[in-house]
């Protein structure tokens, strides 16, 4: 069966799933305040306790979300992991689109009429 892509996305899919397994339990695992601040405190450590990859701490550390999505992150699960730098969904949203957050809020606005 041949997989279905749309161009500039990457799907989350059963490979990612495997693939992001690790970084997406990390970023559940901020729902607790205690793993919030354990992660501010020493990244590094937090990183490795949850046996990240090497591509995946890249993307943690450039904080930026195509990369992180690569690396087989979940949407939902980046929420948690933006929400620790004060990003919200129309932060995510515009990194996604290249755009500001400015024009991406611009942009919704302009389809909800």
């Amino acid at each position: 069966m041949d997989k279905r892509t749309i161009e500039g996305t990457t799907p989350f899919d059963g490979d990612s799933a495997r693939k992001g397994y690790a970084l997406n339990k990390m970023c559940f695992s901020f729902n607790e305040a205690a793993n919030r601040a354990a992660f501010k405190h020493d990244e590094e450590a937090y990183m490795n306790q949850y046996g990240l990859t090497e591509t995946q701490k890249a993307a943690i550390r450039s904080r930026q979300v195509l990369q992180l999505i690569a690396a087989g992150a979940n949407a939902y699960y980046l929420a948690k992991f933006a929400g620790i730098f004060g990003l919200d969904m129309q932060d995510i949203g515009a990194q996604q689109t290249g755009m500001s957050k400015d024009a991406f809020k611009a942009k919704l606005k302009a389809y909800a009429g």
